[in-house]
This record gives structure tokens, C-alpha cells and sequence, in this order.
């Protein structure tokens, strides 16, 4: 498996899409998870960084991660130690482009940006959703919950997603650890900084 392969399923499987300090969780606690859900809902704007590990049959690999999402428009930075081998996924409603130091490729959206490097697709669409600790609206899901609501787990479109802890952020509780698998391919993502924005471009 090329590194091409490997970093264009890392990207595309976080898409929806400064890094900041990380948030802590001090003495707060958390409310119900419906006190809060609606505005969970409405947040359609925001900055997270973290880092992405995927792990395959052949192969394991990780990064660090920026992504920035608005309702219009998300960029994610993906890059090693220090900054090295900087990748950038960029989409919009009409357009989505992945530069790498191999060049340059654009498709319509994500899932045909997949289907066109690798043959196949994944359901790039509902992950802005599932980072958030929601189903994605359209499919069919099942979601088991803690004592306050709050996701433990939600399966949908074939993959499973397990929530380990919540973090602080604006008011909100949010994810802070999201383990991603279906058959053959595990993702995780391990966030130490949410920032949500009241407005999105």
C-alpha cells in the first residue's frame, strides 16, 4: 500500500472538511446530553486539532491534524512531526481538491474524489455529523448511550463509531476521542482542542 493510498483514506474518512491549546476538562461537569443537543445540531462552524491514526491489513499510520468546517466551505491539514509531508483537503458544495507533494486532484466531492483514485467510496458526507457525536440524517442508525445520553457508540452506513470521553468547549460537551472501524480499515481520532464559532462563512 502506497503512502498516497494510505494519507487519501485518512483525509477523506475526516472530511465533512493555528491548532490551539488543548481544552481541559477542569471540575466541570456534564449536563444531559438533550440539554445540549440542539445546539450541538446548530453548530456548523468550527476549528478542531488533533491527531488521526489509520490502520489497515498492510499498514499503520498517523497524524496530526487541523481541520476547519463551515457550513460552505472545510479545509483539513494533515501533516507528521514538525509539519513534514503537509497535505491539504479542501471542498466546498461543488468542489473538492487533496494537494499533496505528489500534485493535485479535484473531483465534484469527496466520495467521488475516492472513487476516483481508489474505485471505491466511502460515506465522506456523514463524518462532520459523527464528530459531533450525531447520527447523519438520511440513514439508518443504531446508538447505544451512557447514564446522561451522551453517545457511547453509533453504527451507521457499515461503520461503527465508539466515543471515548467528551471534552468542554463553549458552553458544549464534545468528543474527544472517536474510534472509527469497518471491515478492513480502523480509523481513530483523538481531538485535544475544539473551538466552535457562532457564525460560519
Amino acid at each position: 500500500m502506497t503512502r498516497r493510498f494510505v494519507l487519501l483514506i485518512a483525509l477523506v474518512l475526516l472530511a465533512g472538511c493555528a491548532t490551539r491549546g488543548p481544552v481541559t476538562s477542569g471540575s466541570a461537569e456534564r449536563g444531559p446530553w438533550q440539554d445540549q443537543v440542539s445546539r450541538v445540531q446548530a453548530l456548523t462552524s468550527w476549528t478542531l486539532a488533533g491527531k488521526v491514526g489509520l490502520h489497515t491489513a498492510d499498514e499503520s499510520t498517523s497524524a496530526n491534524l487541523d481541520w476547519r468546517q463551515t457550513p460552505n466551505y472545510y479545509r483539513l491539514l494533515i501533516s507528521g512531526p514538525f509539519g513534514a509531508g503537509r497535505s491539504t483537503l479542501e471542498g466546498t458544495a461543488q468542489k473538492v481538491t487533496l494537494t499533496t507533494s505528489e500534485g493535485r486532484v479535484s473531483a465534484a466531492s469527496a466520495e467521488a474524489l475516492l472513487d476516483q483514485e481508489l474505485g471505491w467510496s466511502l460515506p465522506v458526507s456523514s463524518l462532520d455529523h459523527w464528530v459531533r457525536g450525531l447520527p447523519a440524517p438520511g440513514d439508518a442508525f443504531e446508538r447505544d448511550t451512557d447514564a446522561l445520553g451522551y453517545p457511547t457508540q453509533l453504527t451507521q452506513a457499515g461503520w461503527t463509531i465508539d466515543y471515548s470521553g467528551w471534552m468542554p468547549a463553549d458552553g458544549l460537551w464534545l468528543p474527544r476521542r472517536l474510534n472509527m472501524q469497518r471491515t478492513g480499515i480502523e480509523a481513530t481520532l483523538i481531538i485535544n482542542a475544539w473551538q466552535p464559532e457562532t457564525k460560519g462563512d
